[in-house]
C-alpha cells in the first residue's frame, strides 16, 4: 500500500508564498508521475501540476509562473513551491502518485490553502 503525506498548508495573505511538501511511503520513480491537484469549495478536482519520472513538468494555465513543483529522490518527496498567491488558490491541496499500468492513481489525505486577501 502506498502512503503520500502532504504537508506545509495554512492561512496566508495574497501575494504571499507557501511550499506544500508529499512525502511518499515508497521510491517516487516507481511511480510515472507525481502530480498536485485542487479542489475548491463547490468546484471539482483540478490538476495543477506534474512532474514525470524524466523530469518534465507541466502546470496548468491558472498557476503558471507563479508555482513550481520538483522533487527530492532521495527523501521520496515532491514539493509544491506557490508563490503570488491569490485568493483564488483557496483550495484543498492533493498530492497525487500516478501508476499509469493500471490507470490508478494513489491519493494523499489533502492539506488546506487559504489565501486571505
Amino acid at each position: 500500500q502506498v502512503q503520500l503525506v502532504e504537508s506545509g498548508g495554512g492561512l496566508v495573505q495574497a501575494g504571499g508564498s507557501l511550499r506544500l511538501s508529499c512525502a511518499a511511503s515508497r521510491n517516487i520513480f516507481s511511480f510515472n508521475s507525481m502530480t498536485w491537484h485542487r479542489q475548491a469549495p463547490g468546484k471539482q478536482r483540478e490538476l495543477v501540476a506534474r512532474i514525470t519520472t524524466d523530469g518534465t513538468t507541466n502546470y496548468a494555465d491558472s498557476v503558471k509562473g507563479r508555482f513550481t513543483i520538483s522533487r527530492d529522490n532521495a527523501k521520496n518527496t515532491v514539493y509544491l513551491q506557490m508563490d503570488s498567491l491569490k485568493p483564488e488558490d483557496t483550495a484543498v491541496y492533493y498530492c497525487a502518485a500516478w501508476v499509469a499500468s493500471h490507470s490508478l492513481y494513489y491519493w494523499g489525505q489533502g492539506t488546506q490553502v487559504t489565501v486571505s486577501s
